[in-house]
């Protein structure tokens, strides 16, 4: 059995049902074909994630009409961070503040996102959600392309979109080649309340043996985010509560004083991911799918937001002129746009994971140096800051503007 659609988005994660969202309104139909259940993706459970939305992601998120569907009360807004080298008095301190911005960035539930882009395709009338199916494999021809499924069917579409995850079965399938790096750490992340407010404060120490991630919640509870050698993640999994918030309470310096858990312990394993190239015929890879980024600069998710805005703007330009929307043109564009900010992200995020996680006595003094260098010369501080928040007060609007509006 053979059906037609115009796009085919393989993943129905926050990728793929971001592309959905932005081909809202368009003379396109668009298939998104998502091997879960459908109470996977239209109700998903907290997993101890958060979200660290740029200016310019958050903007992205606007115009797509999500923003307004996330529930406000959680979202909490990152107004200064600081970064500790172990013991040392050494310290790079980021102020919203000091960057005439409102806040370094808006921190928001993955499940929250998450469930608001979904209500946001549910309601498009050009869009439909196919669950509980696998795709085998994407046959390319000259002008479209067939999508194989488990079942036996086969949809035909003129673009396919991969956002089927770091690990994308798809991406191999296509012959698309990717570079994978298991820095062999887990991340553990909890939401845990303390004593002291945290002012919207972000803290972050790389300890020697382990990294450890605070980012302020709404009220005083914040996510607490650790990561650890595998082999010594499985006992602080299994730690006893009594005992896990005396060791953070201890490793966070009581600068927060007494933190006791309130949620529940989630590991993942950190394997990046970075695909040689992001297109093939009629196909383009976005998300996790194209890069999947080590946490450690909270850009993994505003990567991807970008690059799918990349792919939708030139596929709404082809399709205003009446053009073919997985010409080899169009995606090419997409990839030049795309991928030159993806490697400097991806490799630049691993260096920083390379400095900051060894611990041989060489390295620590060029942490330090390097630290205290940003710290001291306020044009690398800006440099930085404006990286990290991706736009300024000009470019979007500020968060209170956005409620107002709502």
């Amino acid at each position: 059995m053979q059906i037609n659609y115009d796009i085919v988005i393989i993943g129905a994660g926050p990728a793929g049902l971001s592309f959905a969202c932005s081909m809202i309104g368009f003379n396109t139909k668009v298939l998104v074909i998502e091997k879960a259940n459908i109470d996977a993706i239209s109700k998903p459970n907290p997993d101890g994630r958060e979200i660290a939305l740029t200016h310019l992601s958050l903007g992205i998120l606007q115009k797509l009409g999500v923003w307004s569907l996330v529930e406000q009360k959680e979202v909490s807004l990152l107004k200064e961070a600081k970064v500790f080298d172990g013991g040392s008095p050494s310290l790079l301190n980021f102020k919203s503040k000091a960057s005439g911005v409102e806040a370094l960035g808006y921190l928001v539930p993955n499940y929250q996102l998450r469930q608001a882009l979904y209500r946001r395709v549910e309601q498009a009338k050009n869009i439909t959600i196919m669950t509980d199916v696998l795709v085998e494999d994407v046959t390319n021809h000259e002008s479209y392309s067939d999508v194989l499924l488990a079942n036996g069917k086969t949809i035909v579409a003129k673009l396919v979109v991969a956002a089927d995850s770091r690990f994308s079965n798809i991406r191999r399938k296509v012959g698309i080649p990717a570079i994978m790096k298991d820095f062999s750490k887990v991340m553990i992340v909890t939401t845990m309340r303390h004593e002291k407010s945290h002012n919207n404060i972000a803290l972050e120490y790389f300890d020697y043996g382990q990294t450890l991630a605070l980012l302020p919640m709404v009220g005083y509870e914040s996510s607490v985010v650790l990561t650890l050698d595998t082999q010594n993640s499985k006992a602080m999994l299994n730690m006893n509560e009594k005992n896990f918030n005396a060791r953070m309470t201890k490793d966070f310096k009581d600068e927060l004083g007494k933190m006791t858990q309130v949620g529940e312990r989630h590991a993942y394993p950190l394997i990046g991911v970075h695909a040689k190239t992001l297109v093939a015929e009629r196909f383009a890879l976005i998300g996790d799918a194209a890069v999947g980024m080590h946490p450690v600069t909270a850009h993994g998710f505003n990567l991807g937001l970008r690059g799918q805005d990349i792919l939708a703007t030139l596929v709404k330009e082809a399709l205003m002129h009446k053009q073919d929307i997985g010409s080899q043109f169009l995606l090419k564009r997409f990839e030049k746009k795309q991928i030159y900010l993806s490697k400097m992200m991806f490799f630049g995020t691993n260096g920083i994971v390379a400095l900051f996680t060894n611990d041989t006595p060489v390295v620590k003094q060029i942490r330090r140096f390097v630290l205290n260098f940003a710290e001291r010369f306020p044009p690398i501080k800006r440099l930085i800051t404006n990286h990290l928040t991706e736009a300024s007060e000009s470019t979007f609007p500020t968060l209170k503007k956005i409620l107002m509006n709502k």
